[in-house]
């Protein structure tokens, strides 16, 4: 609470002020609505193209490793620029300077760039005639993803009250696992009826509507910073790391050794936390007081992610199911969330977010558990109504761990919560199904599948015990992320950081 005499922070205005620091008379919803339907876009192309790659592969004329890079470049440039992309949005890309001299880079600049970028780069895509242009624009459309993905939780903050905020970031927290889901079922529509270039295109008609809404919505204030050569280092480092986990955990199912190439992302991670880069990230996790919260999206994104890889490679080999049969059954999952996601912001904004969040991770651990536990012999009710019960508990789960972590964090640091949050949620997403087959592979077929899915269980009750875990924040300690300098942020800005 301001005190006597203090303005309230422009992300604290009360609700029945007239007028939005971002939209003015408009509804702010216009924008929550925007940021919903970019993280969809952002995360139905990490999975959309998984569907065409043998298509790729034939009509490139390349080998089926080689295609891989249609996802993998996307996916590792995702991971690897998200923090770079949140210190650089707090306009703290050079060490802080940027932020001492009142910096930051302009929300309104920032989301034109990345909404631009990433379409530019979908669209060279879809024209790639050789393998390489294609990887090329893949990994270039990856980092104006990053930037995307840590912009949707920014904006979303900024566009609406305190008391509406639970609702409001069920949007995009609900919508982009949605996309991920969903991304190999409308792949395989436009494979089938135009080809793999269309797959490449399908996110055009959303961002150029996002295009135009950002121009009419937010106001001409702040522009964009060079981010210099730190953010490249560090991207550099944390991909390193991140490939030779995906890579060791890829080959262990045909030898086990391969899983020692986990060893080698620990240099570049220890490299990186030496880094001054490093510790804006670090301070926010020990101010915030919600570093566990970070674990938790990791552990229950990974349960998810394997949990689907098992159910659909099970229903459709051990099951005899079609491939249409199996997308029906699975279906159930996106459905309840869906359905839930509003729910779950609103009891968020009546009961608070850790409680929520905390109820719906424990929904989640017990239908996957149930799942797991479920025996040999799979009918598709069987199936279902576990997927839909874990589902729902997803979504009461989404909307209110990304609100705890955005209002805990630090007024400066905002953008490097989000990389954070959506950093850990992207690496459950690529680490769940190289976890689970690897784990599926070890085993051996007959056991193999039971394995994986208590693998997956497993890993969402880790996230309970996470969320059920509080640790008090750090204290202020002067100009740091949680200290006195750490003044608010105006509202067209994102706000810099040390």
């Amino acid at each position: 609470m301001p005190h006597h005499g203090q303005e309230p922070a422009p992300d604290q205005q009360p609700p029945d002020k007239p007028g939005n620091p971002l939209t003015g008379d408009r509804s702010p919803w216009i924008l929550v609505a925007i940021a919903g339907a970019l993280s969809f876009t952002a995360m139905l192309d990490m999975n959309v193209v998984n569907i065409a790659l043998a298509t790729i592969s034939t009509d490139l004329d390349v080998s089926p490793s080689m295609a891989q890079w249609a996802v993998l470049g996307y996916q590792l440039a995702v991971v690897s620029m998200l923090l770079p992309a949140g210190r650089w949005l707090d306009g703290g890309a050079r060490g802080g300077e940027a932020a001492g001299k009142g910096g930051g880079v302009g929300l309104r600049s920032a989301l034109l760039l990345a909404i631009s970028g990433f379409t530019l780069c979908g669209m060279l895509a879809a024209l790639a005639p050789w393998m390489a242009w294609l990887a090329v624009a893949r990994i270039a459309q990856g980092t104006f993803g990053a930037l995307l993905f840590v912009l949707m939780p920014v904006l979303v903050m900024r566009a609406v009250p305190p008391s509406v905020r639970g609702r409001a970031m069920s949007v995009p927290a609900t919508l982009g696992p949605l996309g991920a889901v969903t991304g190999p079922a409308v792949g395989g529509v436009l494979l089938d009826a135009f080809g793999w270039r269309a797959v490449l295109l399908v996110k055009i008609p959303v961002c150029v509507v996002a295009l135009l809404v950002v121009v009419r919505v937010l106001p001409k204030r702040g522009g964009l910073t060079a981010p210099g050569r730190q953010p490249l280092v560090d991207a550099a480092l944390v991909g390193s790391a991140v490939a030779a986990l995906l890579l060791g955990l890829t080959l262990a199912p045909a030898v086990p050794a391969w899983l020692l190439l986990g060893l080698a992302a620990l240099p570049p991670i220890v490299w990186w936390t030496r880094r001054p880069a490093a510790r804006p990230v670090l301070d926010v996790v020990r101010a915030s007081g919600v570093g566990g919260v970070y674990g938790a999206v990791f552990s229950l994104a990974a349960g998810f992610a394997a949990m689907h890889y098992v159910v659909a490679l099970r229903l459709q080999d051990d099951s005899g199911l079609s491939a249409t049969a199996t997308g029906l059954t699975v279906l159930a999952f996106p459905l309840a969330m869906g359905l839930m996601g509003p729910v779950g912001g609103r009891l968020a904004d009546r009961f608070g977010p850790r409680p929520t969040a905390l109820a719906g991770a424990s929904v989640t651990a017990v239908g996957l558990t149930l799942l797991a536990l479920s025996g040999d012999h799979w009918t598709q009710v069987d199936v279902a109504w576990r997927l839909a019960l874990a589902g729902a508990g997803m979504g009461l789960y989404g909307g209110p761990t990304q609100t705890l972590v955005m209002t805990a964090a630090p007024p400066r640091a905002v953008g490097i919560a989000g990389s954070l949050v959506q950093l850990s949620r992207s690496l459950g997403f690529a680490m769940g199904p190289a976890l689970a087959g690897a784990v599926w592979g070890l085993a051996g077929s007959a056991h193999g599948a039971r394995y994986a899915l208590a693998v997956s269980a497993g890993a969402a009750w880790v996230c309970v015990l996470l969320l059920a875990t509080r640790r008090r924040a750090a204290g202020p300690s002067g100009d740091g992320p949680g200290g006195r300098a750490a003044a608010a942020p105006g509202p067209d800005r994102v706000p810099a950081g040390r």
